[in-house]
């Protein structure tokens, strides 16, 4: 265990600083891309369209599983065949460091602050990037509403999840954890073709991001306080009274710690796809944002990662 937290902190450390390298990404592609291949074949094996409500979540829940052995098993003989090597762990690390999205997710956001810098239509090209909802209804605040609710809800989707359940469970643990919550962003929706087939994915998601997502809350607040403990303590507070509002189990814990940690208010009306729709406020304080709180945001994001990356080595000293 302690050497799973210290290979946790250290692909933290070495993902940050690098990333995903972009040569890599132009010869081979991204894992994530390759969990996406797989699962598109096994509903092309899977999925039918005249199924009952049942057998469509029993087709659903043998797709996910099937995924989740194609992917794990590889995962697991590369652990058993790494650690006969004395320095194998380091290895893994480095190919642990594939599945954090710590680097990338602070190249999108802060593209957003760029793209407003520059003109409101470049802001609303790059929030298109990593938002589902309709660009072009949003005005500067809706732009970078988007782009910090992306922040708050990725930064535990795309990093805490993935370094918890590494911490645990080690390659096998993150490989899982990225099959599972790819399944969810590709079928894991209710619309009328996945509503049951991606049922499975959608519930199993919602229960293995549930310590992640509260943890990330609690790492946003923390990074308030580390300013001003009245704001930390904000934080925390509209943590408890406004996550159970949010439609998602998990979603409101981190966005309504980082809205509260601002000094703002996430959620309210929107549009996707042409409908409108009004979400649960979360946070406290202004509902009118401007560029300079992705700026803000970034910057509780990184002192957030760093108190992750803390945590991650003092359990490796503890444990």
């Amino acid at each position: 265990m302690t050497l799973h937290f210290t290979a946790a902190a250290l692909a933290l450390l070495i993902e940050r600083l690098f990333g995903y390298p972009k040569p890599l990404y132009n010869k081979i592609g991204h894992p994530v891309e390759w969990i996406g291949t797989i699962l598109k074949k096994l509903e092309t094996l899977l999925y039918d369209l005249e199924a009952e409500p049942l057998q469509a979540r029993l087709r659903g829940v043998a797709a996910l599983l099937a995924l989740l052995l194609i992917v794990a098993i590889p995962a697991a003989i590369i652990t058993n065949v790494l650690s006969t090597f004395t320095f194998g762990w380091i290895i893994e690390t480095l190919l642990a460091t594939a599945l954090i999205a710590q680097h990338s997710l602070h190249e999108h956001v802060s593209a957003v602050g760029k793209g407003l810098n520059s003109s409101l239509a470049e802001g609303r090209r790059a929030v298109a990037k990593i938002v589902g909802r309709d660009p072009a209804a949003l005005d500067e605040s809706g732009v970078v509403k988007g782009a910090l609710e992306s922040l708050a809800e990725n930064a535990s989707d795309g990093i805490v999840a993935p370094v918890f359940w590494y911490a645990l469970l080690g390659l096998p643990g993150i490989v899982a954890y990225k099959a599972i919550n790819t399944a969810d962003s590709m079928i894991g929706h209710k619309s009328e073709r996945y509503i049951y087939f991606g049922w499975a994915s959608a519930r199993l998601d919602d229960l293995i991001n549930l310590p992640a997502s509260r943890l990330t809350g609690f790492l946003f607040a923390a990074a308030a306080a580390w300013n001003d403990k009245e704001r930390g303590k904000t934080a925390l507070q509209a943590m408890w009274r406004d996550a159970p509002k949010h439609q998602s189990p998990n979603a409101g814990w981190p966005e309504s710690a980082l809205a509260a940690s601002l000094g703002v208010k996430f959620g309210g009306p929107r549009s996707y796809e042409g409908s409108r729709v009004n979400l649960p406020w979360m946070g406290e304080g202004r509902e009118t944002l401007n560029r300079d709180d992705i700026r803000k945001g970034l910057r509780l994001y990184g002192t957030a990662m760093t108190f992750l990356l803390l945590l991650a080595a003092a359990c490796a000293l503890l444990f």
